[in-house]
């Protein structure tokens, strides 16, 4: 390595540990300020307070990173420029671009290292924080929602699927009726109705159960069977059982698997597969932001303080959170694809930064 790469990048990360004791410090407090009286009227002890507001900084921490790397970027931009230290690099024949290459590799290796704190730590550090402020402080039990009624969904081979309740805790169905229609004409083929089933081991055991057969929409056979199994039936009792889990609570493969219980038993997923994909797209934003720093080298800024660096690069992030809150909102609303929804923001903000890298280059 280059002894001016050494120099930026260790100015920088000098520059970065700063911001992020400073960032954490100021979150905490303003977090603490926030939540405080209403965790008093819940009459919580003071350690599990202080336990619920230590676990949620890994999640401040993720959520204000562009934040920390923006800044950083800028303050160091700022120096070079004011010490007339990057006119000298580029005295010496150093574009801007070859110049900052390390702060992007850390930008990228930082982004690896957020995406990765938010796969392991984030997700365990949510749920028991969502444990200490449920049962711990409001005395309440968390569970996943067990009891469910008018259950509509479109199975395997177009089969549809109604069950008029659901009880998680003894795994039962009531009121089931499952209809297959002929794909290629839509005529009605069979109709399978029983009362109730039970769950035993690993299958679905029918009672009071029904089933007409139809050629050409007409009733051509019926059975009934006080007790059968349908080896058709491919959900599970879990498969019905709504997640007391956030989707920030759960890593990478473990929402992806409930995505899928609920795409099977045909439940609403849009808000739940926009997450999925923001897990891999957030973390990158701290390298797409750090190009907004890169055009500050060609300006000079004696006559820029601290102040106006700190409310630019504020609202650079500002502009990019509020972009990708919006596009979160229409993907949850299913007015884009919940893939456009999450890398959006990245794609519109890294050509604004590549644009602004180009022209800072001419």
């Amino acid at each position: 390595m280059r002894i001016l790469d050494k120099y930026l990048l260790r100015e920088y990360i000098k520059t970065f540990l700063i911001i992020i004791f400073a960032f954490s410090v100021l979150f905490f407090v303003v977090d603490v300020s926030d939540r405080l009286p209403r965790l008093l009227r819940n009459g919580a002890p003071l350690d599990t307070m202080m336990l619920y507001f230590l676990l949620r900084i890994p999640y401040l921490i993720i959520l204000t990173s562009p934040v920390m790397v923006l800044l950083s970027g800028l303050f160091l931009m700022n120096n070079l420029s004011k010490y007339n230290e990057s006119v000298a690099i580029r005295g010496a024949g150093i574009s801007i671009l070859r110049m900052v290459t390390p702060l992007l590799w850390f930008g990228f290796f930082f982004s690896i290292l957020i995406l990765i704190f938010g796969e392991f730590v984030l997700p365990k550090t949510e749920e028991y924080r969502q444990y200490v402020y449920t049962e711990k402080i409001k005395n309440m039990k968390v569970e996943d929602k067990k009891m469910r009624s008018h259950i509509h969904y479109l199975g395997k081979d177009n089969n549809l699927y109604y069950i008029g309740f659901f009880d998680g805790y003894r795994n039962h169905l009531k009121t089931i009726d499952i209809t297959t229609f002929n794909s290629q004409t839509g005529e009605l083929e069979r109709k399978i109705t029983a009362t109730n089933a039970v769950w035993e081991e690993d299958h679905w055991d029918f009672m009071n159960c029904y089933i007409r057969t139809f050629k050409e929409g007409k009733l051509s056979e019926m059975k009934y069977y006080d007790s059968t199994v349908i080896d058709e039936v491919d959900v599970t009792p879990i498969d019905f059982i709504k997640s007391a889990k956030k989707p920030m609570s759960m890593n990478f493969f473990e929402l992806k698997k409930y995505i899928t219980r609920l795409r099977k038993v045909g439940e609403k997923y849009s808000k739940e597969l926009v997450e999925l994909n923001l897990k891999v797209s957030f973390p990158f934003a701290n390298l797409i932001i750090l190009l907004f720093s890169v055009p500050l080298v060609s300006t000079s800024s004696r006559s820029k303080g601290r102040g106006l660096i700190f409310g630019l690069g504020l609202l650079v992030c500002f502009l990019y959170l509020s972009t990708l809150r919006i596009c979160q909102s229409l993907g949850y609303n299913e007015v884009l694809s919940p893939m456009v929804a999450a890398w959006l923001p990245n794609i519109a903000f890294a050509a604004i930064g590549i644009f602004f890298v180009i022209k800072a280059e001419v």
